[in-house]
């Protein structure tokens, strides 16, 4: 997730006061997770060749608002027990707002929560996320002084105190979030500032690799969904740290998507194929759509059809490995909180009625998405029911 002032503001109150959802019936199905056939979304993911669908969640705590109290019974339902999902991501409880609020104290509180119940509800782990400039304690940035060697002892003893603490949960950790800019230069922050975007990068995956030799490594960053200096600069990255025998196992595509403007399936399909070609693999990671407000049959077909793209095209490109929304549930998006006018980015409404996207998505895992050119495109994995 992205967007600097939404993120220091969710680390005072990490959901929206602002419905993304219009509940007004425009989904289909009661929210049971059941809208074109009485399997789940992980279930066509898994007959689709996927290690898992999934989504983001926070803990209770962090999610509850006025006013949908009566709707926590419900999202606990879909999210553990319906079937939808076969992986989770704690949305913000590992990050280092969290997990290092001073200097040398750790706090696992947020972030056990969401990780003991996907063990209670044997779903796999996605975790997530070890360096980034966002969402920092708020010790790391007030200090302007550092010197190289502080910084480097901070982000191991960071890094080392996080993933021994979650060693063997998890499935894949993001262990560095969000260093590009949109012309493939390195983003400022503390990071980058002080050591240089190449070795902060460098130093944070050598540590990872070190304490947890079973969970996959991974790059995350958003706008990588379509070719772009951003997709380049990242590949430059993954090839670099492998000609320097650091191990990098993935890329994470956020996939923070927008209706009206959504990359094409071709583009979906060649920007993944420009990762999975260097031998590392790809995820989408936190997957939304978000549309005008309120919803209409319109931008509701375009957030179909951007959903079937995404899905479809990791579905088709081997080496993509699974698919995870950020949140299920509208009112729980961090979408309206930072887009004035924008939301529903998600696939169940505030009514708990699945949006359009939600049989796209099934089309997508079914391989009913196509090409432009009305043929499966680049090799398309095959469904068997």
């Amino acid at each position: 997730m992205h967007t600097s002032s939404f993120l220091s503001l969710l680390a005072l109150a990490a959901v929206p006061l602002a419905s993304a959802g219009n509940g007004n019936g425009n989904g289909n199905g009661n929210g049971s997770g059941k809208s074109c056939s009485q399997k789940g979304l992980d279930w066509y993911a898994k007959k689709a060749g996927l290690k898992y669908f999934g989504a983001a969640t926070d803990s209770p705590g962090q999610r509850e608002r006025a006013g949908y109290e009566s709707a926590y019974a419900k999202y606990d339902e879909i999210m553990w027990k319906s079937g939808e999902f076969g992986q989770t991501t704690p949305t913000n409880g590992q990050k280092w707002l969290f997990t290092e609020p001073t200097q040398g104290s750790f706090n696992f509180t947020e972030g056990d929560v969401v990780a003991s119940l996907a063990h209670k509800n044997n779903k796999l782990l996605r975790c997530h996320a070890l360096v980034w400039h966002s969402q920092l304690a708020p010790w790391v940035e007030a200090k302007k002084d550092w010197t190289k060697d502080e910084l480097r002892s901070v982000i191991v003893s960071h890094v080392t105190n996080v993933m021994k603490h979650y060693k063997g949960q998890c499935y894949a950790w993001d262990v560095v979030n969000e260093a590009f800019n949109e012309d493939g230069t390195y983003r400022e922050s503390v990071f980058s500032t002080v050591l240089g975007g190449e070795e902060f990068i460098e130093l944070a995956f050598q540590t990872a690799s070190r304490l947890d030799p079973k969970a996959k490594l991974y790059y995350n960053d958003y706008n990588l969904e379509s070719p772009s200096p951003k997709t380049e600069a990242v590949r430059k990255l993954v090839k670099s740290l492998q000609k320097k025998k650091i191990r990098i196992d993935g890329v994470g595509l956020q996939a923070h998507l927008v209706a009206e403007s959504r990359p094409t399936l071709d583009e979906h399909v060649a920007a993944i194929k420009g990762f999975t070609e260097l031998g590392v693999e790809v995820a989408l990671t936190e997957l939304d759509v978000r549309l005008q407000t309120p919803a209409n049959a319109t931008n509701l077909a375009q957030q179909k059809e951007a959903y079937k793209n995404a899905v479809g095209a990791c579905v088709q490109v081997d080496g993509c490995i699974g698919v995870t929304i950020w949140d299920f549930y509208d009112p729980f998006s961090w979408v309206p909180f930072v887009f004035t006018g924008e939301g529903a980015a998600l696939l169940w409404f505030e009514d708990f009625s699945k949006h359009p996207a939600y049989d796209g998505v099934v089309e997508a895992l079914t391989n009913k998405t196509q090409g432009h050119d009305g043929k499966d495109p680049r090799g398309a994995k095959r469904w068997i029911a």
